[in-house]
Parts: C-alpha cells; structure tokens; sequence
C-alpha cells in the first residue's frame, strides 16, 4: 500500500512538473456570431516576475456604446475594460456586450515566465479542484439549501461615510414620509455634517422608505464610543425592495454562501464526539488543568516529555497566524457575530482533541532506542487491524500520512516562512529583498532545534509558547481595557450579529460557517496533527493525555483567537473596508498603543517559528511511517524541512502554498473516519480512568509539608 501511495505521490509531481513547463500563449478566440459589429484589441501585461500581477486591457470598437464587460475574474467590474492582478498562466475569459445586445467573447491567458510563475499557474488548476472537493456545499447539492445571498432591503449611509471619520451628523429633515414608496434619485432627506454643511441624499434604488432616526437626532457622532462600535451606525434609513435582489460580485456573478463539506465534516463530528464522551470538553476542565499544571506527572512513566511540553508543543503548531491574520478576515467577511459561532465551535473541538489525542497515546510504539512513534497512523493501522478492518486502516494510515508530509512542508513551513518575513519586512524596510537570507537565518535556527528531537522541540516551545502567549495576550487585555467602556455596545454587536446579520454578511447561516470555519482551521481539531505530539508524553494513561490536549481549542480558539476578535470589535476596526488580515490587527493595536506594531510583527515571527518546529517534528513522524524509521531516514526529512524554509521566505508561491494549506485540512477525512470507528473504546478507557481517578490510584506529586 505504502509503495503505491508512493507512486502516485510521484505521478501528480510529475504532472505539475510537465504543466509548469508548457509554454503558454495569449488566446484571442471568437466564434460568436454577432462578433463582425465588435472589434477589440488586447494588450496582455506581465509587468514583473512576482506571480498574481498580471493584466489585460481591451479596446473595442464598433457597435453601440456603452460596452459592458462580463470578465470570468469575479473582482472585474463590468464597466471595466481593464482586469488586473491576474494569474500568470491561466486562461481569462471575457464576454463584451453592446447597447444593441451585440456579443463577442474572449479568452486570453497572460504568459507565465518565471518559475514561480509556472508553478502558480500550475498549481492553481489543482487548488480549485482540491477546493471544490473540500467545500462542496452537500446541502445545495441534495437542494435543501440556496447558497445565493437575496437582499431584501438596502441601508440608506451617510454619503462619504468612512471608518474613521472625524465628524457629527445630524438628521436635518425628511424630505419623504415613512412608509411611503421612492424612486431611484428621488431627494429622501437633508444631513446636516458639522463640516461638509448639509448633504442631500437621494435614493439609490426604488421601494418603500423606512426611517431609523427622527428629525432632528443624530445619526453619528465620531466622539460617541456607541457610534464607534455598533455595527452600521452610520445608517440612517431602510429601502424595502419591490423584490429580492440578488447581490454580486464586482462582475456580475451572484454572491453566494455555501456551507462547506469541509467544515460540515469537521463540526459534526466535534458535536458527535462531545455527545459520545458526556461532555468531557466541560466536565473535564478542572482535571486537564492539574494535569497541565503537574500534578499528575509521574516521572517513571514511559514517553519523553511531561504533559505540558506536549501541550506547548501542540498548541504552538496552532497558535499562530491564523489567530491574527485568520481571525481579522473571518471579522472583516462575518462581522462581529462570527465571535459568537468562533467560540462555539473551540469548545466543540475539545473534544476532538480529546478522542485523537487518547488515541495517539494509547497505540504509541516506543522502541528500544528510546523513540517514540504515535499518531494517527498508528490507531488508523492497528486500532482498525483489531476491528478486522485492515485493509482500511493501511490506507487511511498511508494516506495521512502522505498528507502530513506535503501539509509540514507547505502550511507548516513554507507559509510560516513566507508570510512572516512579508510581516516583519513590513515594519523593518531593511529586510526588503532580503527573503533568501532572512530563510537562511531562520533554517539555521529551526534545525539548531529540530535536530536534538522531540525533546529539544518540547524544551523551547515550552518556553516560547508561554512568553509569546502572554505578549499577545496582555496587549489585547490592554487595549481592551482602556476601551472598556465599549464593553456593552461590542457584546451587542457580536449577539445582534450571530443572530440577526444582514444579508450582505450572508445572513445567520453565512455568519455561523465563517466562524465555524476559522475556529475549525486554526485549532486543527480532528485533524490528527496535535495526537502525534501528544503520543510522546509521559503517561501511564491513554485519557490523562486527551485531557492535556482538550485545552489547546480552548486556548487556541476561546481565548487568542476571541480577544483578537474582541480588539477588533473594541476599537470599532470591525467596520474597515478593504483592508484585513494582520494589517487591520496591526491598526487596531495601533489605534491604542502606537509602538505596538512592532510588537506584533516580532510575536508573529515566534508564532511562525514555533509552528515550524512542531510541524517539523509531525511531518517526520508521517516521513518514517512511509519510509521507515531509521536514523537516515529522519536526517534526510529534516534536510529537506530547511530546505523549504529558505524556499518559502525566498519566493512567492501563491497557489502552491494554498494548495498545501488544503492539505492540512485534508488531514481530518481519514483521521476522523478512524476516530468515529474507534470512539466507543476510547469512551471505555475514559471510564476505567475515572473510576482510578476517583479511587485514588493514579500517581498523584505529593505536597511537602515544611
């Protein structure tokens, strides 16, 4: 099995490596039969060898003007007759229509020239095709569900409003009755600014008028902390549609929200696994709290390191850039609600940390050297081998493992890598061209560590995790704390969000996927990753490491990534526009603690570089499970790791980093295939420790008395 998995690992390299050598040419196909009244002429633009800056400008003429563009890049406009910020490599097409309806439709495709051109363009194809596999929408498909996003009624803003805005609005008069029905351009009411004078609003769409504020009151007041943080303060009326309108993207194509099969597999089988365990994410709390602090660390057991390395070790593999960066689009893409369902979902995923994590301790080998090896493809082999499902566990075991080699190389190295030299370039200019030497410098300092183990990983992440933690943890409570005022209007906003968002956030199901969906990405609940760390620890007891490992989601999701959400909310950054990621994070430090930036950007580099050292040591544990344990075998994996890393601080890679990305979520088919088969005696072992627990007969540190 481990030989055929193998083989097509080597065949789809192969395919890339032949896609990513085709020499692309410019399309300029027609066939349409109205195309004799249009003629257009195409300028293709690859300005520079950095991959997504492509573009294509037309120039039509004939027919009747104006043309309207229907471009396949959903972020064209139609009134555009130019798309950028395109992907070499990759076909475009175009359908250009006139005032008489005359069509003609093209396709053109920029030419990749660099080689990190090719392997965009190459890779791009395989991205979407993983991505439709990952988040086909199953109730869409069945037709239960229309992803589509109607409006039903458009807000009425302050003309010019901005987040930021220094300035106070007052409803001066209504120039039309509520209740009554307006045409588009119609004069609906007179805004008095305290700089810009009075503003006449018109209506920018037909339906019936419905008034928020009274003559005479304010609509916003920059100096009013309530206006800062609620969630459109800065509308002032409502037009009801004559009928649902469907919104688009800048292209014309309809918006959607699906609900991800992904995401789905992931949170029901969190739902099932806290049902199945009676709750263990809240009733066991107390315990992996002693168990983290200590108490029960029995310094004869087997394993190599105590229950809160392993933690550190874990949790510093998912802490990381996706509760700043991840946590400022899900905000930017889901509003303030998204909190509610983020939070939600990290205590959900408690318990899939437990069940792996019991897992990985209690099909663990240790060999005669002293090594450990444990994971998912331990209990995904011999767990099902005593079901009599062999053949099945071989699989699942070789294809996580497969996974986890390409998803360490990638997520857990080259984006790390990648995005936190983009970030601290960012803030020190210095390292601007630098990439290769900042990789250089970054490999020497993973591999100092990597090479002594899963010792020496647990003995830094041990100290990184804590200190970096704390910095992050205690910038966010400051900036909290000094906008505490706005504690009651940003706990508004993340309830009225959750439950009754507008439809341009994609309503309470868009909302619920898009916290749902970055807690499940970040925490790597059910992926299987943290069980490999965790099988290292010592412990004489499966449940006592599934315990340790149910703090992770709370850690990583419930805290980090919620007071990331809630500086957000707090300084009214929730409601920017075009900007996110870690600069809105940034900025929303900044707005309070000027310095902080800097702060950050380092803190993003030692969450990037204690992510790769954990992942370093997963990514081997799935290497020697393909290509045997030997010493050789483990130096050649660990060669490679640093190879990636200067790779990826060196160069942008775009689709190839995506692509890897996917992987780590791919992860979760086959380890919770296992974990559903293997639940029922995971539920026993909880019961047996229990009632030792109870007994008194697990090793407990005594306390000296003095």
């Amino acid at each position: 099995m481990r030989k055929y998995l193998l083989s097509a690992l080597f065949l789809c390299t192969t395919i890339v490596a032949i896609q990513a050598q085709v020499n692309v040419r410019a399309q300029d196909n027609t066939g349409d039969r109205d195309s004799q009244a249009l003629k257009v002429k195409s300028e293709i633009i690859n300005p520079s060898d950095l991959i997504n800056d492509g573009e294509i400008r037309l120039e039509v003429t004939g027919g009747v003007e104006p043309y309207t563009y229907k471009w396949s890049n959903q972020e064209t406009s139609l009134t555009s007759n130019k798309a950028s910020k395109l992907t070499e490599g990759i076909d475009y097409t175009v359908i250009i229509t006139d005032a008489g309806q005359n069509t003609v439709t093209k396709s053109y495709r920029i030419p990749a020239e660099s080689i990190t051109e090719n392997f965009n363009g190459a890779f791009t194809p395989i991205v979407d095709n993983m991505g439709a596999i990952l988040f086909w929408d199953p109730f869409t498909a069945i037709g239960v569900y229309d992803p589509i996003v109607y409006a039903d009624e458009k807000n009425v803003s302050i003309p010019g409003w901005e987040n930021g805005i220094e300035d106070k609005f007052i409803l001066k008069s209504w120039n039309i009755a509520e209740g009554s029905h307006v045409a588009k351009g119609d004069v609906i009411a007179v805004i008095s600014s305290e700089k810009r004078g009075d503003i006449e609003v018109k209506s920018t769409t037909s339906g019936e008028l419905k008034h928020l504020v009274k003559d005479g009151e304010s609509i916003f007041d920059y100096t009013n902390t309530e206006d800062l943080i609620e969630t459109g303060a800065h509308y002032f009326a409502r037009l009801q549609y004559d009928e649902p309108v469907i919104l688009t993207h800048p292209n014309g194509d309809p918006q959607s929200h699906n609900i991800p099969f992904i995401v789905v597999w992931l949170v029901v089988g969190a739902a099932f696994f806290t049902v199945r365990m009676g709750f263990i994410n809240f009733r066991g709390f107390r315990h992996a709290l002693d168990l983290a602090k200590g108490k029960y660390d029995d310094p004869d057991a087997p394993g190599s390191i105590t229950h809160f390395q392993a933690l550190s070790t874990a949790v510093s593999a998912t802490v990381g850039l996706g509760n700043i960066a991840g946590v400022a689009v899900a905000i930017s893409l889901g509003g303030a609600g998204a909190t509610f369902w983020m939070v939600l979902a990290g205590f959900l995923g408690m318990s899939s940390k437990f069940v792996e994590c019991t897992l990985g301790v209690k099909y663990r080998f240790i060999s005669k050297e002293g090594k450990i090896f444990g994971g998912p493809m331990n209990y995904l082999r011999y767990g099902l081998e005593k079901r009599n499902l062999a053949g099945l566990g071989k699989f699942l075991a070789g294809f996580f493992a497969v996974l986890g080699v390409g998803a360490s190389f990638g997520g857990g190295n080259m984006f790390q890598a990648n995005q936190s030299f983009e970030i601290l370039s960012g803030q020190f200019p210095a390292l601007v061209g630098n990439g290769f030497w900042f990789g250089l410098i970054v490999s020497v300092l993973v591999g100092v560590v990597i090479i002594g183990g899963i010792s020496s990983i647990a003995k830094v992440t041990g100290k990184v995790v804590p200190f970096m933690a704390a910095v992050y943890v205690l910038g966010a409570l400051v900036v909290i704390g000094i906008n505490i005022e706005n504690i009651g209007p940003a706990f508004t906003a993340i309830f009225e969000g959750a439950f009754n968002p507008t439809a341009l956030k994609g309503g309470v199901i868009g909302v619920l996927i898009v916290g749902f969906q970055r807690a499940a990405f970040s925490n790597e609940a059910g992926v299987g990753s943290a069980a490999i760390a965790h099988s290292a620890a010592k412990t004489n007891h499966p449940p006592s490491e599934g315990f340790v490992a149910l703090l992770e989601p709370f850690i990583d999701t419930v805290v980090v990534c919620t007071l990331t959400a809630l500086v957000l909310i707090f300084t009214g950054m929730h409601e920017v526009e075009g900007i996110g990621g870690v600069q809105l994070t940034s900025e929303a430090f900044a707005s309070v603690i000027s310095w902080f930036p800097y702060v950050l950007s380092v803190a993003v580099f030692l969450f990037a570089f204690s992510t790769m050292i954990s992942w370093s040591y997963y990514g081997m544990r799935a290497w020697t499970y393909l290509f045997g344990r030997s010493n050789k075998s483990e130096f050649i994996y660990k060669m490679l790791f640093l190879v990636f890393v200067v790779v990826g601080a060196s160069i942008s890679l775009g689709a190839v980093l995506v692509f890897s990305d996917m992987m780590i979520l791919a992860m979760s088919f086959p380890n919770i295939i296992g974990m559903y088969i293997l639940s029922g005696e995971v539920r026993e072992d909880l019961r047996e420790y229990f009632k030792k627990l109870k007994a008194g007969e697990l090793f407990k540190k005594q306390k000296i008395v003095s």
